[in-house]
Order: C-alpha cells, then structure tokens, then sequence
C-alpha cells in the first residue's frame, strides 16, 4: 500500500510542477484528458461495474447514481478543474484589469474531497491483487491534467510558488489519505465486503460523470476532431488490454 500511495503523489507532483519547466499546449491537454477520459469510461464499463454486480446485488446501481450526482455537486465547488476547466475571476479596479492573487479555497476543498474518494477503494486489505491494477493505472491517468490544470490556474492567479508548491502537495496527498482511511477501517476488496462495494460504486459514479463531461464536450465550431477520436479509441482499448 505504501508504494501504491507514493506513486499517485509522485505523479501528481510531478505532472503538477512540469507546468514550471514547460507549457504544455492546449491542444496537447486536450489530448489527454480525452485519452484518461475514455480510459476511465471504458474501465468502468468493461471491468470495475461487472465486479461490481458479481454478487448479485442490485442496489449497487443507487451507490453508482450517488456518486455520479456527488461529482455534479462537487463540480460546483471546482468549477470543473477535474476536467481541465480552468476559470479566472477578475476584477477591475482605477480602470485596470487585476487578477486575484489567491486561489479560492473552494476549489481547493472540491479537489481534496474528490481525490480522498477516488484513493479509498485503494486502501483495501487485499489491493495486490491483480483486480484493482487497471483502476490505480485510471487514478494516475486522470490525475495527470487535473495536476497540470490546477497548477496552471495557480501560476494564472500569479501565487507565490511556495504557496502554490504547498496546494499541490495537500492535493497529492488526499488519495494516499483516502487509501489509508480505508485501510485503517478494515475494508477488503471483494463482494463479501459489503462496504468496499459501496464506496467502488460511488467512486465508480464519479468515474462516470468525470469521463462523459469529456467526452461529450464539443470542440471548436463544432466540428468532428479525428485526432480526438482516436485518441479516445486508443484509451479504450488501453483500458481493455490492462483488463484482460
């Protein structure tokens, strides 16, 4: 479990402080949220929503919705960073434009209540097994732009970068801190764990909403983008293979 919660903080950090080394372009952001956006989607199809139903239980599908309309709720809090929107307020003031110089702390609790949820299912007793691999490799995959977005709006806001260091890394830790929740509660992965299933579902529902928001979203005038296209297929069938 402790190599599992260091790769998902070293990643975050990591994705987040590129953005000091270099710009990524938008289209190449783009790009990626796209791919993690089908990964996630087809995960949830193909291998964390079948698991799911092993059981038999069929008010699985009420955790799922739950979750799905707690990311909507969430989203209002975030502005939707999860998805690599990326809102500035300004303000004018003697007739000159100003950007706020401080982040507002509701995304910031947005983003630390989403990465502690997504971080539990993690946590289980017996997350070795091969069964929860793909969904760690969707956890990494999607926190990637999050980091990225998140600390561009932090440099847009024009934050002191210790403070802005200081914001990812609370950030990066959630869902190590998701994990060790659930490892201290006692959860094993499995459908005789009635409470690992609840929160997989949940999580799951998030998965749900965070992946069709991308790939739903239009692209500029409208028009049908190819590379957008396959990049989406290529995420599917990345996340089939890691399911195999």
């Amino acid at each position: 479990m402790l190599l599992t919660g260091l790769l998902v903080f070293i990643s975050i950090l990591l994705s987040g402080l590129s953005v000091w080394m270099f710009r990524l372009p938008k289209t190449g952001l783009r790009l990626l949220l796209s791919f993690s956006g089908a990964f996630l989607f087809a995960l949830s199809l193909l291998h964390l929503i079948p698991h799911l139903y092993e059981g038999g239980d069929h008010r699985i599908g009420m955790f799922i919705l739950a979750g799905f309309f707690l990311q909507l709720l969430l989203e209002y809090i975030t502005q939707g960073i999860e998805h690599g929107h990326i809102h500035v307020h300004e303000h004018h003031e003697h007739g000159h434009d100003h950007t706020h110089a401080h982040l507002p702390f509701g995304i910031i609790a947005g983003l630390c209540i989403h990465s502690f949820l997504e971080g539990m299912p993690l946590g289980s007793q017996t997350t070795a097994g091969d069964n929860l691999r793909p969904f760690l490799t969707g956890i990494v995959l999607h926190n990637i732009p999050i980091a990225v977005a998140f600390m561009s709006l932090m440099l847009h806001l024009k934050l002191q970068r210790m403070k802005a260091l200081v914001f990812l890394s609370v950030f990066a830790l959630m869902t190590p801190l998701g994990m060790l929740t659930t490892h201290l509660l006692g959860v094993e992965m499995g459908e005789d764990d009635p409470l690992f299933k609840i929160i997989m579902a949940m999580v799951v529902g998030i998965f749900l909403h965070i992946s069709t928001t991308i790939l739903f979203e239009t692209s500029e005038n409208h028009r049908f983008n190819a590379i957008k296209f396959v990049t989406m297929l290529v995420g599917v069938c990345t996340a089939w293979l890691l399911t195999l």
